[in-house]
């Protein structure tokens, strides 16, 4: 297959509607608009309800972050997570566990805000993992499996 051979899949260009171009077309003197009114004769402007008292008039005004809006994540931060079962199939005993190496390894797909490690699962495995956050459950697991822990 050769640069002068490649085509648009069937159907994905469609030829522009010519409007106005006279009564054979099938669009002229109208030009689609249909007869009379508002809309065939010209814009109607966005957030117009005809003369009724439009949506953005009738609501109040609030300004600045509400605490419902902070409560719904407009700062929440989204953390990659991954067990501990996770960590003992995918690495060997002594092992450096950091974010880096899982998105290396696939293991997670994206970092976001940090790594945070949970205690699903067992350990048996001594590794020094590196996360943003810990769970109370995964720290235990880790440690008593003789590794460490470190909170970056």
């Amino acid at each position: 297959m050769h640069i002068g051979e490649l085509r648009p899949a069937p159907g994905a260009k469609r030829k522009r509607k010519r409007v106005g171009r006279g009564i054979g077309s099938g669009h002229g003197k109208t030009s689609c608009r249909g007869m009379k009114g508002q809309k065939a004769r010209g814009s109607v402007r966005p957030g117009f309800e005809g003369g009724q008292t439009p949506l953005y008039r009738r609501l109040r005004k609030r300004r600045g972050v509400s605490q419902a809006a902070r409560n719904i994540g407009i700062f929440k931060r989204t953390y990659a997570e991954v067990n501990v079962g996770r960590l003992q199939a995918s690495f060997d005993a002594g092992a450096l566990v950091t974010p880096d190496l899982l998105l290396k390894r696939r293991i997670i797909r994206k970092l976001g805000d940090g790594l945070r490690v949970l205690g699903q699962g067992q350990l048996a495995k001594a590794l020094t993992v590196r996360a943003n956050h810990f769970s109370a459950a995964a720290r235990a697991k880790i440690e008593a499996a003789g590794g460490t822990v470190e909170v970056i």
